[in-house]
């Protein structure tokens, strides 16, 4: 069995047309339908309907497509246990919300980027509806997500864990070291939040929605660090992630609130579709994100 012809099965069935795959791969349209005629008489079975110039895996075709895939990740193993970091190398796209990044991009991105200088990234910061979006028309080959729990067969989770939440204040608010705040209380004060509808910060708002509160904040920025900063400051109190606060929180520039508890659930979660071919330098990125 030719493993390019595999290579362009996978394409195919992860762009949906002959012709994008064929663009993708460098290759003539007919190249494509020759290879995959190929295939399908190798496997003697039809791999994909084509109805109207639509293009779609037959139910013999989705379970040859997880063989497909189970083979490439083999091939790739045996190739890259026979070369050198230095020789992975690709462009690697990666959607993740915004209050990611300032955590995941750091120092050790360019200790990353030392062992394989042949790999590019491109980081997209958008809400979790539009990244999954993303994946679903294949132009992110992976997402870094910071929500509620997600499960779909549609996608591969390839690590996920609970994040700790907190109300933080800076160490002059008289809330400070308070006990058993009421949440009725809490909203009364000036917020600084992350934007309306992301993330954690959505989970939070529904969840008070719930119990018929709502905060309104006097500034709502993306960026972690600069409302961990404003709060240290004492310009208002916030709801963050522990990630995102625990180095504050432990050198006593700011102070988690003792509050009602409010359930909300955050989880980071690292998914990418279950129809995309992950190759050596999308996996090494995904490693480095876990």
């Amino acid at each position: 069995m030719d493993l390019k012809n595999l290579q362009t099965f996978i394409m195919v069935a992860e762009l949906g047309s002959f012709t994008k795959a064929a663009e993708k791969l460098g290759y003539s349209q007919s190249t494509v339908s020759f290879q995959i005629k190929q295939l399908e008489t190798e496997l003697n079975t039809q791999l994909f309907e084509r109805i109207n110039h639509t293009v779609a895996l037959t139910e013999r075709g989705r379970e040859s497509l997880k063989y497909a895939h189970e083979i490439g990740k083999l091939a790739r193993k045996m190739g890259e246990e026979s070369e050198s970091a230095s020789h992975v190398q690709g462009h690697v796209r990666v959607a993740m919300s915004d209050s990611l990044c300032s955590h995941l991009l750091g120092e050790k991105l360019l200790d990353f980027w030392r062992q394989y200088p042949g790999i590019t990234l491109q980081v997209i910061n958008t809400g979790t509806e539009e990244m999954f979006r993303l994946l679903d028309h294949n132009e992110a080959d992976f997402v870094f997500t910071l929500d509620s729990h997600i499960y779909n067969a549609e996608y591969v989770i390839v690590q996920e864990e609970k994040v700790g939440m907190h109300f933080v204040t800076g160490m002059e608010n008289p809330l400070r070291g308070r006990k058993s705040l009421s949440l009725r209380e809490l909203i009364c004060q000036p917020f600084i939040l992350t934007e309306k509808g992301m993330s954690y910060r959505r989970l939070m708002d529904e969840r008070l929605a719930a119990l018929s509160m709502e905060v309104q904040p006097i500034l709502e920025v993306g960026n972690t660090d600069v409302i961990c900063r404003l709060v240290e400051q004492g310009a208002g109190i916030s709801f963050l992630p522990d990630y995102a606060t625990e180095q504050s929180v432990a050198e006593g520039r700011m102070s988690y609130l003792d509050t009602q508890e409010l359930p909300v659930e955050v989880w980071r979660q690292i998914l990418y579709h279950r129809d995309k071919w992950v190759s050596p330098q999308m996996q090494k990125v995904m490693e480095f994100f876990r």
